[in-house]
């Protein structure tokens, strides 16, 4: 840009009407260092992934199961566990939500096996709120099978998860690939579990009689069939008390076809540990898979075992008094939007710390064809990328739109490997729009309603829908990338997430906190696509973003509105958030939008003297409503995107001015 350009520019924006082009351009450059200091040596970007406590109390259960205690881990447990409980005595999922059954329950009992007297004051508080929250009965099935492995519920209150689920063939409308990717990684060694039974009770007299406020009675509740009740639930729970015949005859010998299906099961877990950090390189489908290899008889040194122990020991992050586990590593994620980031802003693609962010991307394509296949079996060349370091079998569409994203702004020497790279991914990518118009995160058209109903799907994660968020980064690289408006799969694209507004202008964000992120998404989607911003139905959307700016300029949103959309946009603000509305606002192009300035003004004021921002809520989701995470990367990333797209629109208004 020419100084006459930036003169022009500087003379026609008063410090009344938006924050100094000085401050921003300082705020920028301070943003790019700090993240270019915290590139590791091999080419990547990754964040902590922070959660809440059940990690970590559920390898406290684990440890006391396998009988191999470590005193010191415990002492850190007990710490970590302590430092978040809540005033009221219970254990939140998210940040100043409210105390959740699940978690305070886990919490407790990690508590009691670590040896903490149940009348130490902060138990009896959490023995209060436990009962407040119904107690056990309440717990969701994968809390209730760790109970049953240490002998404090019965493996008749555990809904049955048949192995056989693997021998029933594509042809039948509920079968195993009709679950979602990190469904079917949980249930296999679930279903390995379920047959064993491997309940090993502890010698110290463990049990949780005082958190049944209504009798252990209402465990049988939750499982029993209702008469005269025709809905599909009640079908699955009369379908589960056959299951529980069947799992009875199988453990006698006489099930035709269970020793079949279990050495499927296992044969199935065992070629996914090949090319990943452990089973889906994730913490649930990794611990199942460590308690059903030692239910299968192998013993604990053995290669399969040492390895998946040592998996789930690479999450863990000791501290001198405490210790937190993640529940899996984001690089490939992190990384994409960093590489993204730093180039809008301004760093130039041949900077060498872009050259090795770009090849160590690079090196991640994954051109196997793993499970994908089954809900795709397009013949299309085997492409993706996936969110964790290694995780062959499951490649996801929405890292692969990030990372085709950075690959644009990515120099190669022969630039023919980048260009092969992307084209391949597009392809790849394109293939699994889903017959609605959508895209989802790992499969198509994985919304088989009827499996929500199953006794075993209370973790709200069965399906894997599409969501406004994911189709609309799709149809932004497809406009950077110069498709045709006009395209079938762009016009298809575009009329899903017309159909996925809601009624006040905004956007459902599936995989982001929540309709800031999907309203966002969509808004800069459509942007890049050269649609008329002018549309009423966008202008909807930008009008809801700035009908929820807080006052002090930011935006913010938490997690309760996944329990309620009348906390929609209602949250203390937060760098990411703001960043995002900021990015949906300069979509629409009107450089004087008050509510934009403001945003702006925002970040640079809360950027901390290093270039990093402060953020303490959580802006990522997981599993709505049950699983939040906390990327630590995002409070750094965004904000710089969000303030590169605000002086590129401003520079490219006063270069038109110019030119007039």
């Amino acid at each position: 840009m020419s100084q006459v350009v930036a003169d022009r520019l500087m003379s026609a924006r008063g410090s009344e009407t938006a924050p100094g082009f000085a401050p921003l351009e300082a705020a920028i450059q301070r943003s790019q260092d700090y993240l270019l200091s915290e590139q590791k040596p091999e080419g990547y970007w990754v964040g902590e992934l922070l959660v809440d406590v059940t990690l970590v109390a559920d390898m406290v259960v684990f440890y006391h199961w396998w009988g191999k205690v470590d005193a010191e881990f415990e002492r850190k447990s007990i710490n970590h566990i302590f430092g978040k409980q809540l005033a009221d005595g219970g254990w939140n999922i998210y940040p100043n939500g409210p105390a959740e059954v699940n978690a305070t329950i886990k919490a407790y009992l990690a508590l009691k096996l670590a040896g903490v007297p149940v009348n130490e004051p902060r138990m009896l508080q959490a023995r209060a709120m436990v009962n407040a929250l119904g107690g056990v009965p309440r717990m969701n099935t994968f809390s209730k099978l760790y109970l049953a492995l240490i002998g404090l519920v019965g493996w008749n209150h555990v809904p049955t998860i048949p192995c056989e689920v693997l021998l029933i063939g594509k042809w039948f409308h509920v079968n195993f690939w009709e679950m979602s990717n990190w469904s079917r990684a949980m249930l296999i060694p679930l279903a390995i579990i379920n047959h064993f039974r491997p309940t090993r009770k502890l010698s110290k007299d463990i049990h949780l009689d005082e958190l049944y406020p209504q009798g252990k009675f209402e465990l049988d509740e939750a499982l029993r069939p209702r008469y005269f009740d025709f809905s599909v639930r009640n079908a699955f729970l009369w379908l589960d008390r056959l299951h529980k015949v069947a799992e009875a005859v199988a453990r006698s010998g006489l099930h035709p076809f269970r020793p079949r299906a279990l050495k499927r099961a296992e044969a199935w877990m065992l070629e996914r540990f090949e090319g990943s950090d452990g089973l889906a390189a994730i913490f649930p489908a990794m611990l199942n898979a460590l308690i059903a290899l030692i239910a299968l008889g192998y013993p604990d040194d053995h290669p399969q075992v040492v390895r998946a122990h040592y998996e789930l020991q690479k999450l863990m992050h000791f501290e001198p008094d405490s210790v937190r586990i993640e529940p899996c590593f984001s690089p490939v994620w992190d990384s994409a939007i960093v590489h993204i980031c730093l180039r809008e802003s301004g760093v130039p693609e041949a900077h060498p710390k872009l050259q090795r962010s770009a090849d160590w991307i690079m090196d991640r394509e994954i051109r196997f064809r793993g499970d994908w296949i089954h809900k795709n079996p397009s013949p299309v060349d085997a492409s993706g990328w996936v969110f964790e370091f290694a995780n062959k079998w499951n490649p996801d569409v929405d890292d692969t739109a990030m990372v085709i994203l950075a690959l644009r702004h990515t120099a190669t020497n022969p630039p023919a490997r980048r260009n092969e790279c992307r084209d391949r991914a597009i392809k790849w990518m394109m293939t699994f729009q889903c017959r609605d118009g959508g895209w989802a995160a790992f499969d198509k058209d994985c919304t088989k309603s009827i499996l929500e109903k199953v006794p075993f799907a209370d973790h709200n994660a069965m399906l894997d829908p599409e969501c406004a968020d994911i189709t609309a980064r799709i149809l932004e690289l497809l406009g950077y990338e110069g498709w045709d408006r006009s395209h079938p799969q762009i016009v298809r694209g575009i009329e899903y997430l017309r159909s996925q507004q809601e009624d006040d202008g905004s956007w459902y964000g599936r995989w982001g906190v929540n309709y800031i992120y999907g309203t966002w998404q969509v808004l800069r989607g459509m942007k890049a696509l050269g649609w008329d911003m002018q549309e009423a139905w966008l202008r909807r959307g930008a009008d809801w973003l700035r009908s929820v700016q807080l006052p002090d300029g930011g935006w913010g949103e938490r997690c309760n509105t996944y329990d309620d959309p009348v906390f929609k946009g209602a949250g203390p603000a937060t760098p990411s958030q703001t960043a995002w509305a900021v990015m949906g606002l300069c979509a629409m192009g009107d450089l004087q939008d008050q509510a934009l300035q403001r945003g702006v003004d925002w970040l640079v004021k809360n950027q901390n003297a290093d270039g990093s921002w402060t953020e303490e809520e959580i802006t990522g989701t997981g599993f709505p409503r049950v699983f939040y995470l906390k990327y630590d990367m995002y409070r750094n990333a965004w904000p710089l995107l969000a303030m590169a797209t605000y002086r590129r629109m401003i520079l490219g208004q006063a270069a038109g001015a110019v030119l007039a």
